[in-house]
């Protein structure tokens, strides 16, 4: 199995407008062939000393995945261009980890 864990950071104060255009993809991945798991996550509120935070305009996107091929044809899929066309232009960094 793929996991995934991309680390998104908006221009500041973009999060919120980035998450709506994120969840009407989501529908479109989660039908992809050896899509396991793909959902944003954002700091969980009162975690306490154990959390370091990723902050306000930062989202994590935690995704599993059957296998690299199934990633790679998400990756080349034509919603995802579109997303990234959509909100490009609000993303100020991503670092995405791929591990097995």
């Amino acid at each position: 199995m793929i996991h995934v864990i991309a680390i998104i950071t908006t221009q500041t104060g973009k999060r919120a407008e980035v998450l709506e255009a994120f969840a009407t993809v989501v529908p479109k991945v989660h039908a992809e062939a050896g899509c396991i798991e793909y959902v944003p996550v954002t700091d969980a509120h009162d975690a306490g000393a154990i959390q370091t935070s990723v902050g306000p305009d930062t989202f994590v996107v935690v995704e599993k995945w059957a296998s690299l091929s199934a990633l790679n044809a998400h990756s080349a899929s034509s919603h995802m261009a579109e997303y990234g066309s959509q909100v490009g232009h609000l993303i100020a960094d991503r670092v995405i980890h791929v591990l097995e």
